[in-house]
């Protein structure tokens, strides 16, 4: 048994735990990007908007890039617990979310520049 290993725990091939690694940096990359896009909703964009829908689409953006955030390492380790006992990976709603609210953002976004 390897350091860092519980009893019951099998040893990993490390092609799942790089393809873990990449899936937790792409899932970084998503909050860097979400993020960025609220910067440039709440202060770049001179989008003709009165203050109050332009601060919810960044603040909404934001708190995605947040939770995305704290989402990706949390799921990092858990798949690699789970991969360690040999346990089946379980479905998870952030996809699903994090999708409907970007695209929640854009039909606001097309909703206030043709209205």
């Amino acid at each position: 048994m390897s350091t860092g290993e519980a009893e019951g725990d099998e040893a990993v091939d490390y092609r799942f735990t790089l393809a873990n690694e990449r899936t937790f940096l792409a899932w970084i990359r998503t909050a860097l990007a979400l993020l960025a896009g609220a910067v440039a909703v709440l202060h770049l964009l001179p989008l003709g908007w009165a203050e109050a829908p332009r601060t919810a689409v960044g603040l909404l953006l934001a708190l995605i890039a947040g939770v995305v955030t704290v989402y990706a390492p949390v799921r990092w380790f858990r798949v690699q617990r789970i991969m360690r006992r040999g346990d089946t990976l379980p479905m998870s709603a952030l996809p699903i979310v994090t999708t409907f609210v970007v695209g929640l953002v854009c039909l606001v976004v097309l909703l206030g520049n043709l209205l």
